[in-house]
């Protein structure tokens, strides 16, 4: 029987591990989005990074995405403004 609680127990705290890691990866693809939208808009790295909190090192991935991609971050800056 303890056996089994701890099976449940350990699963459980699986679960709440993968949902906050979940979580967390929302938060981070939200404030990259942020970034390029900033950037996209010729805001100064100081900037984004004082009004997103994104580190530099952020920053700049975004931007050599935004420059070295496949367009990602554009297709969806268009598809939103086609749906306003």
């Amino acid at each position: 029987a303890l056996d089994e609680l701890d099976r449940e127990l350990a699963l459980e705290i699986e679960r709440l591990q993968e949902q906050r890691r979940t979580i967390a990866e929302l938060r981070a693809m939200e404030q990259r989005f942020e970034v390029a939208r900033m950037l996209t808009q010729g805001k100064v790295y100081s900037e984004i990074l004082e009004r997103t909190g994104a580190s530099s090192a952020t920053i700049s991935r975004v931007a050599r995405s935004l420059t070295d991609s496949d367009g990602g971050y554009e297709r969806i800056f268009a598809r939103m403004k086609g749906e306003k």
